[in-house]
């Protein structure tokens, strides 16, 4: 992993550490609520569950470009973390993605940090795309718990 820069983002969901966990593994779950910004969608997610599988998203923006990143699953905790490395496509720069679950009671807090971010400009591209990411994700952990 190269060298370089961290992002950390908390979010707290009101939804069980299981089901924000499952959330982030399930192939059809993840295209239902992955999105770095307003329009996108998620028309492939792969994954492979297990320290060494991969996981692999491509997004679809308003203009009908694809951007997609691939990695492999360092670590497998269900339901406490998730750890994969991320390479968008087209970059050598590989990343580490962590994310943490921790239980309180009904609700969830996730610690998400990517490391390995080039340079300021990346860690504010990348904080508006993930933290989009964070908030769709308790919109639909929000929406499945009814």
């Amino acid at each position: 992993m190269s060298e370089g820069l961290q992002l950390r983002i908390e979010r707290t969901y009101e939804a069980p550490a299981e089901a924000v966990f499952d959330a982030w593994t399930s192939e059809e779950v993840l295209r239902r609520w992955w999105r770095p910004q307003d329009g996108w969608e998620t028309p492939e997610a792969v994954v492979d569950l297990r320290v060494g599988g991969e996981i692999r998203i491509v997004m679809r923006d308003t203009d009908g470009d694809h951007h997609g990143a691939t990695g492999n699953y360092t670590e497998v905790e269900r339901p406490t973390r998730l750890a994969f490395t991320w390479t968008w496509d087209g970059s050598d720069r590989q990343g580490l993605v962590e994310v943490d679950f921790e239980a309180l009671g009904d609700l969830t807090r996730v610690v998400f940090t990517h490391s390995g971010l080039e340079d300021e400009e990346a860690v504010r591209s990348h904080e508006g795309g993930w933290g989009y990411v964070l908030d769709e994700l308790g919109d639909y952990v929000t929406a499945a718990r009814g």
